[in-house]
């Protein structure tokens, strides 16, 4: 017998891949909340603005992501595909598709997603941002795709609106007394309708997941980089992108860009090819609680029971109606078994 080398590792199986994939994608999106907040946040003496924080998200992910999409599209050509990209070569979509995934995705998205942290706390970003995602992809995906939202997903996306009234209910009620937090409140709605209609559009177009990434990077790099850069080298904008501490610059580009754009998009597509798409619902329904009580824990952010309340109403209806879906899936699989059995 030869003795085992010690240098000999065997591959990863798919479930310890997708297990990995899952935990990475949870962490990157519950610290994207956590560090956003903390960035954006001027109590907190954060250097860049929210356009200069999107900015160096936009241009992070666009050194990976744009070259990529240059060699997509010339494999394309190289194998008689044309017609197929855009943007000079580096979206390897048509323009079409590429704007209109690229304006909700990639631009509008980091817009008002990074504002929003100016005037709310991250636990409202964790219950109005992916918390409500789910309710607005599912209206959406019935006004434009025609799916059919059953009873019982009906009463989770009931749970969720509940929730969503809670903690933005309050805080507009709030601006009577002159507080701003609604004002992110409203940004995170916007954001998370932002994001599903990016996903909406994406299912419509049956894109697929890394040329839907590279497609709305490049249009947001093209659309905002150029014009924003001439608006703080002008002066016209009281951006810092330019000016700021080259460390700081880094972090943002390489967690914001690398991180919440390359890595989880990665990692979000493996672990739906392993857990499938209702499971990873499931799995994602973590990063609301998890962010909220990051948020106590290292932002010092106090967690009021309208916050707690909603927060577990919307975890709720994310789960009830995830299961539904569930339910529905498993039925429709049983029938086409029974009838392929029947068939055979």
């Amino acid at each position: 017998m030869h003795a085992a080398s010690p240098f000999h590792f065997t591959r990863l199986s798919p479930r310890a891949i997708g297990i990995a994939a899952a935990v990475v994608t949870v962490l990157v999106w519950t610290s994207f909340i956590l560090i956003a907040r903390a960035s954006s946040d001027p109590a907190r003496g954060g250097t860049l603005s929210p356009f200069d924080i999107a900015f160096c998200r936009i241009v992070g992910a666009s050194l990976i992501l744009l070259p990529w999409g240059a060699w997509l599209s010339y494999r394309d050509r190289a194998r008689g595909i044309v017609g197929q990209s855009s943007l000079l070569g580096v979206s390897p979509l048509p323009w079409r598709v590429t704007a209109q995934v690229g304006f909700f995705g990639g631009l509008l998205y980091a817009m008002v997603a990074y504002n929003g942290f100016v005037f709310a706390p991250a636990a409202h970003a964790s219950v109005l941002l992916p918390g409500s995602l789910p309710l607005w992809t599912a209206l959406l995906a019935a006004l434009i795709l025609h799916d059919r939202i059953t009873l019982a997903r009906a009463l989770g996306l009931g749970l969720i609106v509940l929730g969503d009234l809670l903690v933005g209910g309050l805080s507009l009620i709030g601006a009577f007394d002159g507080g701003e937090v609604w004002k992110g409140d409203l940004l995170f709605m916007a954001g998370a309708m932002s994001w599903a209609t990016y996903s909406v559009l994406a299912r419509r177009h049956h894109l697929d997941a890394v040329r839907a990434t590279i497609a709305i990077t490049a249009f947001a790099f093209v659309a905002f980089v150029p014009l924003y850069t001439v608006l703080v080298l002008g002066g016209f904008v009281p951006g810092r992108v330019f000016s700021a501490p080259l460390s700081e610059l880094l972090f943002q580009a390489v967690f914001q860009g690398w991180g919440s754009v390359v890595i989880s998009g990665i990692t979000f597509t493996q672990m739906i090819r392993y857990f499938g798409p209702v499971r990873s619902t499931m799995i994602t329904a973590l990063v609301p609680g998890l962010s909220a009580l990051g948020a106590v824990l290292f932002l010092g952010e106090p967690l009021y029971w309208n916050l707690a309340a909603g927060l577990v109403l919307v975890t709720l209806g994310i789960l009830f109606g995830v299961r539904a879906a569930a339910s529905i899936d498993n039925k429709t699989i049983a029938a086409h078994e029974g009838g392929t059995r029947a068939r055979g």
